[in-house]
């Protein structure tokens, strides 16, 4: 089974490109994008990812506006054996220029919803740490994800209006990731695993010169999974970003959070956080959630469109609802983003703050699965 890009030297396998290296079932190669207005008025997501050994690829986009309701796109197909063709149904992701430049083009479907966006890049690619993560035999996570920051520029077309998306008048984060990471019922296969629980947090955030991005995934009593904290050059364009890998990172020593929550619920309402540099220099950031978003609106935990489920070999369907009228203590619901306004005491900058916090976790007193806490 050859692809276009078995033409090119880069195999690290004696396998064609199409072939994983590994048999594991829950192998995956995902492209994730957000973006969101500086002022906090609105935010998009969308996500792409490929399943070889399940045949599926699957899809979404979803956008909010400041209290407004949450609409959301899904796309589901039989996975074309081209792995660069990256289309399904009225859904195209093109790569336009490599690690720099990308576009997704939605086109009128029944949703309602359709978009022309184009993603450029203002920082080179930034490798965040491996993510492995076990439970008890069985390997949950073992993943590669690697992020850029940058800005769009385009239109979303949907049933509550029209959204102009000025590169000037937004940002913009890319997440690609591969590897192995358990969704939908293969998740589930086999003899019943006991439930394990899973905390965590992802920090991509925009100042005047530099990003800074900070991730903990941790267990039940706050021990550490998998962590990573750094700081890396913003450029003022596309054609100032440098090729290869990322310069003038800064990786830091340490990462610790101090969470607040919404009463009874798992959704911070402030925050900070701590980079600490390799000369123990720690600088405290400051987090001021403005706008919501739910992931289930790009399947994640979606009791329908479940990333990785078989849903035919083309099927389209959508979804709207109203964030602030969730119930935040459904399992589906836990799992979000947040637009965020942050402070270092002398600086200030914009960004996203994702969290995740599923089963008992000590430090923040969660003693059950899902509910929230008592304030």
């Amino acid at each position: 089974m050859l692809n276009k890009f078995d033409d090119y030297p880069i195999h690290q396998t004696a396998e064609p490109l199409a072939m994983p290296a590994t048999s594991d079932v829950n192998f995956y190669d995902r492209t994730w994008f957000n973006g969101y207005a500086k002022d906090g008025s609105w935010y998009f997501g969308l996500g792409l990812a490929v399943y070889p050994h399940l045949g599926i690829l699957d899809c979404a986009f979803s956008v909010v506006e400041k209290g407004g309701r949450q609409h959301c796109f899904f796309g589901s197909c039989r996975a074309p054996s081209e792995r660069s063709d990256t289309r399904c149904g009225p859904f195209r992701f093109e790569v336009v220029e490599p690690m720099r430049i990308n576009r997704l083009v939605l086109d009128d479907n029944k949703t309602g919803i359709s978009c022309d966006l184009t993603f450029s890049t203002l920082t080179a690619g930034i490798e965040e740490a491996r993510q492995t993560i076990w439970n008890g035999t069985r390997r949950v996570m073992d993943a590669t994800r690697f992020d850029q920051f940058g800005h769009w520029e385009g239109e979303i077309r949907y049933p509550d209006g029209d959204i102009q998306v000025k590169s000037e008048l937004c940002h913009g984060t890319k997440d690609r990731s591969w590897g192995v990471r358990n969704f939908g019922k293969s998740a589930h296969a086999g003899a019943p695993q006991p439930p394990s629980s899973l905390f965590f947090i992802w920090a991509p955030l925009f100042w005047e010169d530099h990003i800074s991005h900070a991730l903990s995934f941790e267990g039940p009593s706050g021990e550490a999974l998998a962590r990573e904290a750094l700081t890396a050059p913003l450029y003022k364009s596309t054609d100032e970003v440098p090729e290869g890998d990322a310069q003038g990172i800064e990786h830091m020593a340490a990462v610790a959070h101090r969470l607040q929550y919404q009463a009874n619920t798992r959704r911070i309402s402030y925050a900070e956080v701590d980079l600490t540099d390799l000369k123990g220099n720690v600088r405290t950031i400051a987090f001021e959630p403005i706008l919501r978003f739910h992931m289930k609106g790009l399947g994640y935990f979606h009791p329908t469109w479940c990333q990785g489920v078989w849903q035919g070999e083309m099927e389209i369907g959508g979804e709207v609802f109203d964030p602030l009228a969730l119930d935040l203590t459904d399992a589906h619901n836990l799992h979000m983003q947040q637009v965020v306004r942050v402070s270092d005491g002398t600086r200030q900058g914009m960004g996203v703050l994702e969290h995740l916090c599923v089963g008992p976790y000590e430090p923040y007193g969660f003693t059950d699965f899902f509910s929230g806490v008592s304030l």
